[in-house]
């Protein structure tokens, strides 16, 4: 049942993406058979099943690798519809507060920026284009020629902060509400967009927003937009309504989980939530300290967060909770620090409550678990080996509750560092590797959660959610040029190796050479 209500809601996305897409002609509906071939395989499967048909494993991978022929097909043909109409409609919807797709001049980091800049092109969000899917919502942005043009004596103010000794222009392209500047830059990115923004301020009233990013070449250019279109819009009272019953919400589906992990189900026992209390407690403290991480960064580093949107699901009882930037960011280091601090906070709080739930356990501990429990992590795995030893060879582990809580915990942070779109883990690639990479990221992710859906469903819920919520990747900072330095590119690679660490499963023949089984 719950599947064939996945693929219904699936269906109904769909369909309402085409109706959105389809007054704008070919560029909408290309863009939306972008989305519409990543889901088919899945689609199709999880249909067939619920109809009692079965695809093998040979027949799921021949449709994926068929979804991913026809979705570069796809990007190929949307590119050539016409490469300054999609650029325009790509950077108003990314600017607007429905919508977080990035400029296409802001696409990778730049090689060399004091080299003299070339013209600005765009390209469609394909995988060879190396950026992501353009969502309908996207495609169905206003056309260029209905977007009022910048004001003649605001560009010409803005011109005239331009000097030898920050940016010398060599050319101005108007663009909607606003304009590109090509030319050079003649000293540090951050020095540069610093003295121009302060210069800007003082000649227009602090009324455009600057960004300095490169080109598809990888050349500097200086956008100038104004913040009523560039700058994200706060939450309305009724998305902070409805952040507060997710939240609800999600402290309902932990305390169901926490009961089936007791081996009861609180729907139809409602009478024993006491037993099922301290479980809940303990992975609403570790989604607590995941937030106060994010919040915490946000306000060192003077960046607006929104209000968590919480994610409650009955397998683990939460996936995490998403969370919007409403600020412009200054530089890609900051959205790496706000990033990597939710991981960082509540990862370490989880794996402190397991290590100490392991040294805890002991025979006759509260509960016990199937020895295959321990193969379904690397991460879990082996430290369970290394600290009850021989006690994994039997058929069940008695082990401390601690356990139980603390690996809830790992694999929540760890889905959240995942490298696709909004995820930590995608603004963390996205601020070290660029949005190129970022890009590449997010589709290889979903295709692997898709295939990995085949074993459990999790996987599927999780690859959904993100092709629907969280694909996007953020807007740009006012400096896209300097990325984050060497400590925070480790610690990111660092993240993401514990990730897959606790996501992945032993081998068989790796948990028969360490003994667990």
């Amino acid at each position: 049942m719950v599947t064939l209500l996945i693929f219904l809601a699936a269906i109904a996305l769909l369909v309402w993406g085409f109706m959105r897409a389809r007054p704008y002609g070919k560029v909408g509906i290309f863009a939306w058979l972008q989305s519409v071939v990543l889901m088919v395989p899945w689609l199709l499967f999880f249909g067939l099943f619920t109809l009692g048909v079965y695809l093998n494993l040979a027949g799921v991978l021949l449709l994926v690798v068929a979804s991913a022929g026809t979705y570069i097909y796809l990007g190929r043909r949307l590119r050539a519809l016409g490469q300054d109409e999609l650029a325009a409609q790509k950077l108003k919807s990314f600017m607007t507060a429905n919508s977080t797709e990035a400029p296409e001049e802001a696409i990778e980091p730049a090689g060399n920026p004091q080299t003299s800049a070339t013209p600005v092109s765009s390209s469609t969000d394909t995988p060879d284009a190396d950026a992501v899917t353009p969502s309908p919502a996207t495609a169905a942005a206003p056309m260029a020629d209905e977007i009022p043009m910048l004001a003649a004596e605001d560009r010409a103010a803005l011109e005239g902060i331009f000097g030898v000794d920050t940016f010398f222009r060599t050319e101005t392209v108007p663009y909607e509400q606003g304009a590109i500047f090509k030319g050079n830059l003649r000293t540090d990115p951050e020095v540069a967009i610093a003295e121009l923004t302060k210069l800007a301020d003082e000649r227009l009233e602090q009324r455009f927003r600057l960004f300095l990013i490169p080109n598809p070449q990888g050349k500097p250019v200086v956008l100038a937009l104004p913040k009523t279109t560039a700058d994200p819009k706060s939450l309305t009272p009724a998305q902070k309504g409805f952040a507060v019953v997710m939240a609800i919400a999600t402290v309902l589906t932990c305390l169901e989980a926490s009961g089936i992990l007791m081996g009861f189900d609180l729907l139809t026992t409602p009478d024993k939530w006491p037993q099922a209390l301290p479980f809940m407690l303990g992975t609403v403290a570790i989604l607590g300290a995941h937030e106060i991480g994010h919040w915490a960064m946000a306000q060192r580093r003077e960046v607006r967060l929104s209000w968590p949107f919480f994610l409650p699901t009955w397998d683990i009882g939460a996936f995490g909770a998403l969370t919007r930037i409403e600020s412009i960011l200054p530089n890609r280091s900051v959205l790496f620090d706000v990033a990597i601090a939710g991981p960082a906070v509540g990862g370490v709080l989880s794996f402190s409550l397991l290590i100490l739930g392991l040294v805890l356990s002991h025979p006759g501990s509260q509960f016990q678990l199937p020895v295959e429990f321990f193969q379904g992590s690397v991460l879990v795995g082996t430290l369970a080996k290394i600290v009850l030893g021989e006690t994994l060879t039997q058929p069940l582990v008695d082990i401390h509750p601690f356990v139980l809580v603390g690996w809830l915990g790992l694999i929540i942070n760890a889905l959240n560092l995942l490298p696709a779109g909004q995820l930590d883990g995608g603004r963390i690639v996205q601020s070290i590797y660029g949005r190129k990479t970022a890009g590449r990221a997010t589709v290889i992710t979903i295709i692997i959660l898709a295939i990995a859906s085949l074993a459990n469903p999790l996987a599927l819920y999780w690859a959904v959610l993100i092709l629907f919520l969280q694909r996007n990747q953020e807007r740009p900072a006012t400096n896209e040029l300097t990325e984050p330095d060497d400590a925070r590119a480790a610690l990111g690679l660092l993240a993401l190796f514990l990730t897959l660490a606790a996501l992945l499963p032993l081998t068989p023949s790796l948990a028969g050479r360490l003994g667990i089984g």
